[in-house]
């Protein structure tokens, strides 16, 4: 008979498959810290009984390799990025235990603002931050928790306060933002700091179980291939050089004394959204006459693109609120110069009955361009099959594609018979929705009004949605 007193934890693979030819070892360096922290933190999600649930963001560095030991869910971040993505996958599933692994090279660099402001919101994630004062995976250069006088690839003489500028301490850092509860700094170079580094990963996980708020954890892992130094001696260096440094010990707790936080609220419906954006809201529907009647989408992405002041992204706007108070799912982004008026300006809209991935549209069903220009620049990224609305008033264009359907419509011509040529969006869009009546031209009308405080532009604004329909009409 015997029983089994050690075993590996149940949320580490039983293989790893990073080196083909030994499955059984990691990939990391001899006396790396790598391996004792996921060991920690596989011992934490374990006993807390959340493996199904935990979700792991790693980013570029020695961290990225996490998703070859942890059998949780994993997620690969660009450089820095972790805390974003983290918060991303935290909000659109509450439920999650959302686990960011970063380095100093990754964390207190590139990826400042985010590790600042995800511990500012207070986002109920757990960070591991693995200090070695180096950027161990790309060859040793300086790190921002580089020591002064250290060596590195990047500073061959030492860190020089005047060249490179002081060590960032991050805890204390971060430690100063109300929205942080718990942050500590451990160490890996000893039995003792083990513990102390065990249950502080421990605590960090169980406060966002608890739902506590933000937890991050640094941990002073030696890197002996960066530092050029046997596992021992970096055991040692950490002790001798880094911890005047960055002392061990907790920065900051409040997390007991936190109030619980309850799970993050649910979606809010788009009505409540159109009210705190204060979005132009149209009137509630009244009678539509027949030829007002829509025809259902599954989903339709838009390209508006022209110089500024066209009224480029007034059209996306307009668009965009309507479809919202009719139900659909809804995503405006704009793009635009740095000029106030002259510029060129475009934004992608997307209006679908479905949950929508992306703002960003790449091959637009329908693209509406007030300049040549525009029309130039986007037509041949439009769907084979899609239509290419523009203003042949100002644009000549004989190289159209045959592959799309093409609305041609004078709309600065007609703009400037009504009186006024910052109509002519307006104009289009009645012709584009008289071409493709997937919204209520009288909710349209609406919208625009309700942005409109002027009596006259709104007149002018009727007149300009009425004409535009007519054109088409009239035009077969």
């Amino acid at each position: 008979m015997y029983s089994i007193t050690h075993e590996k934890p149940q949320s580490f693979y039983t293989t790893y498959d990073r080196k083909e030819s030994e499955v059984r070892l990691t990939h990391y360096c001899p006396g790396c810290g790598h391996g004792t922290l996921h060991k920690f933190i596989a011992e934490a999600i374990d006993d807390l009984e959340i493996q199904e649930r935990t979700v792991f963001v790693s980013p570029v560095g020695c961290s990225v390799f996490a998703y070859h030991y942890l059998d949780v869910g994993n997620v690969q971040a660009a450089h820095g990025r972790a805390p974003a993505v983290a918060t991303g996958i935290k909000r659109s599933k509450p439920e999650s235990i959302v686990i960011a692994y970063q380095g100093d090279g990754d964390l207190a660099a590139i990826g400042t603002a985010e590790i600042i402001h995800a511990a500012t919101r207070g986002e109920n994630i757990t960070v591991f931050f693995v200090n070695n004062a180096i950027y161990g995976m790309t060859g040793g250069q300086m790190a921002p928790t580089s020591l002064l006088g250290q060596r590195t690839v990047t500073t061959p003489m030492g860190r020089d306060p005047q060249q490179e500028g002081y060590p960032l301490r991050i805890c204390e850092l971060l430690s100063t933002l109300e929205g942080a509860s718990y942050l500590e700094r451990v160490a890996l170079t000893s039995p003792k700091t083990y513990m102390k580094a065990r249950q502080a990963v421990r605590k960090a996980i169980r406060n966002q179980v608890e739902h506590r708020g933000f937890s991050l954890v640094e941990v002073l892992s030696p890197c002996p291939t960066g530092w050029k130094l046997q596992p021992l001696q970096a055991w040692k260096w950490i002790e001798d050089q880094m911890l005047p440094v960055f002392p061990l010990g907790v920065c900051k707790d409040v997390s007991t004394s936190r109030q619980i936080l309850p799970p993050a609220r649910p979606a809010l419906p788009t009505s409540a959204v159109a009210g705190i954006l204060d979005l132009a809201v149209p009137s509630p529907p009244q009678a539509v006459a027949d030829e007002d009647a829509t025809v259902p989408i599954e989903t339709k992405e838009f390209k508006i693109a022209g110089f500024g002041g066209q009224g480029v992204l007034f059209m996306g706007v307009t668009l965009a609120t309507v479809a919202m108070i009719e139900g659909y799912h809804v995503t405006w982004l704009p793009s635009y110069g740095p000029e106030m008026r002259g510029g060129t300006a475009n934004c992608n809209v997307v209006l679908s009955c479905h949950a929508i991935g992306t703002p960003l549209v790449d091959t637009p069903d329908i693209l509406i361009a007030m300049n040549a220009p525009s029309l130039r620049r986007f037509q041949e990224t439009v769907k084979s099959g899609g239509l290419v609305v523009y203003d042949s008033s100002v644009i000549v264009e004989s190289s159209l594609s045959k592959e799309r359907e093409i609305l041609a419509v004078p709309a600065a011509k007609m703009a400037h018979e009504l009186g006024d040529a910052k109509v002519a969006n307006v104009i289009i869009l009645g012709a584009l929705l008289t071409k493709c009546p997937i919204l209520k031209r009288a909710h349209v009308l609406s919208a625009i009004e309700s942005s409109v405080g002027n009596e006259n532009l709104r007149s002018l604004n009727r007149k300009a949605l009425e004409a535009g329909r007519l054109y088409l009409a009239t035009a077969g």
